[in-house]
């Protein structure tokens, strides 16, 4: 995998859970969970013992889990994660001999980095992503912003006292490709073995992550007349503004009425979500067609909206990105 692969998946998993696994006969369980749940990385640290053969079982039983190695702080223990099937390191600090060595064999490393002079040690090294550590208690986003900006091909991954609570309040940064944490998978379900619980808990994170909600219904009318004749209905009854757009008349900022027959047998449903391609992935995942032709892009090159391939109930429905 290389780097550009690397960072791809990690900004689609936006959620990468740091793993310290005491019972290594869990693993596969564990794997289950977070997969189940919609998280397809782990982060499992070698501050426990056996993490290597907990990354050699997760990663036999799910191949495309991008499964990487934690507390990553001598070649000893990079050999030893390569050697079991990681797919990328992490380490806490920033040690120019591990990084080297690691990525000599061709897997991407990830160094913790808490100031300009590591990040630009780090960029002497050929890396433009580090883990940000400890986030929260370095400064957190305000920092992070501060701190990258001379750095702007730079990326970072938060990880330290981020939860899901400030999970979006990260993510809504350019610069943050994704966040570590350990709160999808605390210590007492591991060791009680609840799976479940623990899957329960990667769902509810993915959900707040994408935070999905309905921006607007779109209503297929025959014509221009008919387009007006039922936006000024709604606003009507409900005292919503009435917007004339060249395709569409709006009332409000619900109801979209289009001037002729568009996507959908009745029309269209827009569902916003703070990142598309992060949807996108997500419901590829469960088995949703997506319309990739229809995607739209920024200037930047960031998905901002894309076409679901089924209707449901007479309308078809597309995702869009929240300002």
């Amino acid at each position: 995998m290389d780097n550009k692969q690397f960072l791809e998946q990690l900004e689609c998993t936006g959620i990468v859970p740091v793993i310290k696994l005491e019972n290594t006969a869990d693993a596969v369980n564990l794997a289950k969970a977070l997969y189940d749940g919609g998280i397809h990385c782990a982060e499992v640290t070698f501050r426990a013992e056996g993490a290597d053969k907990v990354i050699s079982e997760m990663v036999k039983a799910y191949p495309d889990m991008l499964v990487g190695a934690g507390t990553v702080l001598t070649t000893e223990q990079c050999d030893r994660a390569i050697e079991a099937g990681a797919k990328f390191c992490v380490a806490p600090g920033l040690n120019p001999k591990v990084v080297e060595h690691c990525l000599k064999k061709g897997v991407p490393f990830t160094p913790g980095v808490a100031n300009g002079s590591q990040i630009e040690q780090a960029m002497e090294l050929g890396l433009d992503f580090v883990k940000f550590f400890p986030a929260e208690q370095a400064g957190g986003l305000p920092y992070i912003k501060a701190i990258s900006a001379p750095y702007s091909s730079m990326k970072f991954m938060p990880t330290g006292g981020v939860n899901e609570n400030n999970l979006n309040t990260y993510l809504a940064f350019k610069k943050i490709v994704c966040c570590g944490g350990s709160w999808i998978v605390p210590d007492k379900l591991v060791k009680a073995g609840k799976w479940e619980e623990i899957t329960a808990l990667c769902r509810s994170a993915v959900n707040k992550m994408l935070d999905f909600a309905v921006s607007h219904v779109g209503i297929n009318c025959e014509n221009g007349n008919e387009a007006l004749d039922v936006s000024g209905k709604f606003s009507g009854l409900f005292g919503w503004e009435q917007k004339v757009g060249g395709s569409s008349i709006f009332s409000g900022s619900g109801i979209e009425c289009m001037k002729t027959k568009f996507r959908g047998t009745n029309g269209h449903i827009a569902v916003a979500t703070n990142s598309v391609r992060r949807a996108v992935y997500q419901l590829q995942h469960q088995g949703i067609g997506v319309d990739m032709s229809s995607a739209k892009y920024d200037a930047d090159g960031r998905m901002t909206t894309v076409y679901l391939k089924d209707e449901i109930g007479g309308f078809a429905v597309h995702l869009t990105e929240r300002k």
